[in-house]
């Protein structure tokens, strides 16, 4: 007879602590041993009690000799500690506000506690509260090495994650997998590093790992950087396997006639990039291309000029942008610069509905629409392309990958993958261009067109609201338009900000006789639609609004931004809500109304308005005050943000990451694979879009 088979683990429920471990993406041995300490806790020496100081962090034992819950003013558990080892008797006070019966079974009377807290001046002389305890034996060992305090969360507590931390370092796979000569010379070996790391020696120097120039640090951040290198180039090189139509620039073509009838000349940076677009739609290798140029610098004049070649060529061209007033002015200047040349151009977005909709989709699948405008309605199951050539993404951060993608494969024309153009107001500084965006080729419009006027940025506190509105009240007077801009739409329990209903009403009654106007993205679309006409054809003299208008609005009247609340609003955000000002001759003013007090991260940002309207100067800062979050979102649905490597420190290490990796990728593949396998398991799906 068969042995039974012993029973499965398989539906056992899994405890609290190790669904916190997956809720941290902790499910592999490597995802432990990768997951490094925040901080770390010196439990390798014992201090006196009577040595201690306030303020002092230190480990002191001693024996308990008295344990009792007190009522007044609180409940609390308060425990006297006599010092056990030192000559000269000292007493300390432990006292928990918080506290489980475990607490008073280990802290009974008579207990040898080992305990570590922050010595603070109390009532009664010195005392801990909410220290970290444990029971001891007499002459028990102290630690050889620093105590890790990880990153946790709820149900995860510190002693049942240091042993995960411990299993998955003892049973990663650490063995090298780079060929000799790839790694910087005097780093060590990933399995020293990380062994080190998770228990420094005492002696090591706090400051090198807080910083994180330790030799330790150095070699996680190589791996890290080297993996996103790797896996970036490997996106190219596969890209560059694939094949798409090729489009041939013709003389007296369509993009020479568009170009004729245009009201303005180009600049030359525009030029130049238009130039760099049109070889690539020459290849028949897929475009992949970034097209960054700061707010109003004319990219959607890129955009028709690079459908025009398209379109000659008998394919379709599909324009996406991520809300519907940013779709519709695109819409707005292409079917002024298009139709007269004989260009159908659909527009469908997701408020497009009944006999309209269906006269764009019917014009879209037979190829009679030759561009096509909207939102992500364009990438719905019921949208079919007929001959889908060219995709071009706006904004393209704020769509996700799946997104990205479905847009791509609208081509149905066998092994076929249209050319992709991506677009986007915020400038990319020089190391993310470097990593997150190295599998794209990126041209850059770097001048603003001719009677552009400069915005003059200035900072009102709260109370000078009075002086502002006034200065509304002067602008409109002048025959001027202005915005208004809060960050939330209704009252807020949890935050103290004037919302924009309530700065409408304010604006409406201090301005009698004009029209002020109210935006918001909960706003049926007709009704947002009918507010930026009014507003756009000059008989609305304000406009109050949420960031709905951030992107895609082009008043050249409009000569006032006023942006509430200015300390909660991102740089890049600031900036491109600036951008919606000075979009012509009249000179335009930028008001940052602030409210105090501000944390010197928002004191950086309104700095850095002050003192700079270049936008590439403005990533760079919004990079070195926030990290690679906000840009990282470009590549979001799995895409990892750098862990270790700060972008705005280790270009160094960077540029000799990027070596390496075109190094490993010609001369070892199969080792770039492993590595790319260990640091990014199956998350590299997002480097295709």
């Amino acid at each position: 007879m068969a042995e039974a088979a012993p029973p499965s683990n398989e539906n056992k429920p899994k405890s609290a602590p190790q669904r916190a471990l997956e809720k941290l993406g902790l499910t592999r041995d490597i995802d432990l041993a990768l997951h490094l300490p925040l901080r770390y806790e010196d439990e390798t020496q014992l201090t006196p009690i009577a040595a201690l100081r306030d303020g002092d962090i230190a480990q002191v034992e001693g024996v308990v000799t008295d344990s009792r819950v007190q009522f007044r003013p609180r409940r609390q558990l308060v425990v006297k500690l006599h010092d056990a080892w030192n000559d000269d008797p000292s007493d300390l006070v432990l006292r928990f506000l918080h506290f489980y019966p475990s607490h008073q079974k280990t802290l009974a009377e008579g207990a040898r506690v080992r305990v570590r807290g922050e010595a603070r001046g109390g009532f009664f002389g010195l005392e801990m509260v909410h220290p970290s305890f444990k029971a001891v034996n007499e002459g028990a060992p102290l630690a050889r090495a620093l105590t890790p305090v990880y990153p946790s969360t709820a149900q995860l507590p510190q002693a049942y994650l240091r042993k995960a931390v411990a299993s998955g370092l003892a049973h990663a796979d650490l063995g090298e997998l780079l060929p000799p000569g790839s790694v910087p010379r005097q780093l060590p070996t990933l399995r020293e590093a990380l062994n080190f790391l998770h228990h420094p020696a005492p002696d090591v120097s706090l400051a090198t790992l807080e910083d994180h120039s330790h030799p330790a640090w150095q070699r996680l951040k190589f791996e890290e950087l080297l993996a996103q290198q790797l896996s970036q180039l490997k996106a190219k090189l596969e890209r560059e396997r694939q094949r798409a139509p090729a489009f041939a620039l013709r003389a007296g073509g369509l993009q020479e006639k568009l170009l004729a009838a245009l009201p303005f000349a180009l600049t030359e940076a525009q030029r130049r990039v238009v130039e760099e677009i049109a070889r690539d739609l020459g290849r028949e290798t897929p475009m992949h291309r970034l097209l960054q140029g700061d707010v109003g610098s004319g990219k959607t004049v890129v955009a028709a000029l690079a459908a025009a070649i398209a379109i000659e060529e008998g394919w379709q061209c599909a324009l996406m942008a991520p809300t519907e007033i940013l779709a519709e002015q695109h819409l707005r200047k292409l079917v002024g610069w298009l139709t007269p040349l004989g260009i159908t151009v659909a527009w469908l977005t997701g408020s497009r509905k009944g006999k309209a909709r269906a006269q764009m989709l019917a014009q879209v699948a037979s190829g009679e629409a030759a561009l096509v405008v909207g939102t992500h309605a364009v990438i719905q199951d019921q949208v079919e392309f007929a001959k889908l050539g060219l995709a071009i993404i706006d904004e393209q951060h704020r769509f996700g990958v799946q997104q990205r993608l479905a847009l791509r494969s609208k081509l149905q024309d066998g092994p076929l993958e249209p050319h992709t153009l991506m677009m986007s107001a915020t400038p990319i500084p020089r190391t993310l261009a470097m990593t997150l965006f190295a599998d794209l080729d990126i041209s850059t419009i770097d001048e603003l067109p001719p009677g552009r006027t400069p915005v003059v940025t200035k900072l009102f506190a709260e109370d000078k609201r009075d002086a502002v509105i006034a200065r509304i009240r002067d602008e409109v007077a002048a025959g001027r338009q202005v915005y208004w801009v809060c960050p939330l739409i209704e009252e807020s329990e949890t935050l103290d900000l004037r919302n924009a209903t309530a700065t409408h009403q304010q604006l409406y009654e201090a301005l009698p006789g004009q029209m002020v106007g109210l935006l918001h993205g909960r706003m049926p679309a007709a009704e947002k639609a009918a507010v930026m006409s009014l507003f756009s054809g000059g008989q609305m003299g304000v406009l109050v609004s949420t960031t709905v208008i951030e992107v895609g609005v082009d008043v050249p009247n409009a000569s006032l931004m006023v942006i509430e609340h200015a300390e909660r609003f991102g740089l890049s955000q600031l900036h491109q809500l600036r951008g919606r000002v000075g979009r012509g001759a009249v000179a335009s003013v930028c008001v940052l109304l602030y409210t105090t007090p501000l944390s010197d991260t928002a004191k950086s940002r309104l700095k850095a308005m002050i003192e700079t309207t270049d936008g590439f100067e403005i990533a760079r800062r919004d990079l070195e005050i926030r990290g690679p979050g906000e840009f990282f979102g470009a590549r979001q649905s799995g895409a990892p943000l750098l862990r270790f490597a700060d972008l705005a420190e280790d270009e160094p290490l960077l540029r000799l990451a990027r070596a390496a990796a075109q190094a490993l990728l010609a001369q070892h593949p199969q080792a770039a694979e492993r590595h790319i396998a260990r640091w990014l398991g199956s998350k590299t799906d997002y480097l295709k879009a």
